[in-house]
């Protein structure tokens, strides 16, 4: 692929874009449905770009942990999510249980979770097509 300046210039501005949108669209959908799911694809597609642009090395380094990683964390995150309801209040596992007097709950923990396993496996499945 050609080096282009347009590309290579945008993309630190694309990524932010990307992730603190990505961030309003799981924050926003924490009560509802697919807030995690879209807000992972999000992310990913800004992270995906910064490959494009800067390379898959780069990508990594910007990611810090290596792409396994962040979907396992989130893997644990959704898990354990469900434990509260569990363990302190002796209803079914994933029965979501909020802090009192707030929209905050573990439905945003597992959210949160989700949004990790999409980007991480997301990126896993795509850097390696990005490596020359």
């Amino acid at each position: 692929m050609k080096d282009s300046l347009i590309l290579r210039a945008s993309a630190g501005y694309v990524l932010v874009a990307a992730v603190v949108f990505s961030l309003f669209v799981l924050l926003r959908g924490h009560n509802e449905p697919g807030g995690g799911f879209i807000g992972g694809l999000i992310g990913a597609l800004g992270f995906v770009s910064y490959g494009l642009a800067r390379g898959a090395a780069a990508t990594r380094r910007a990611l810090r942990l290596a792409p396994i990683a962040w979907a396992g964390i989130g893997l644990a995150l959704a898990a354990a999510s469900g434990l509260p309801a569990l363990l302190w209040h002796g209803e079914a596992f994933l029965t979501h249980q909020w802090l009192s007097g707030t929209p905050l709950g573990t439905t945003l923990v597992f959210d949160l979770g989700v949004y990790l396993v999409v980007l991480g496996f997301g990126l896993t499945f795509v850097l390696p097509f990005l490596e020359e």
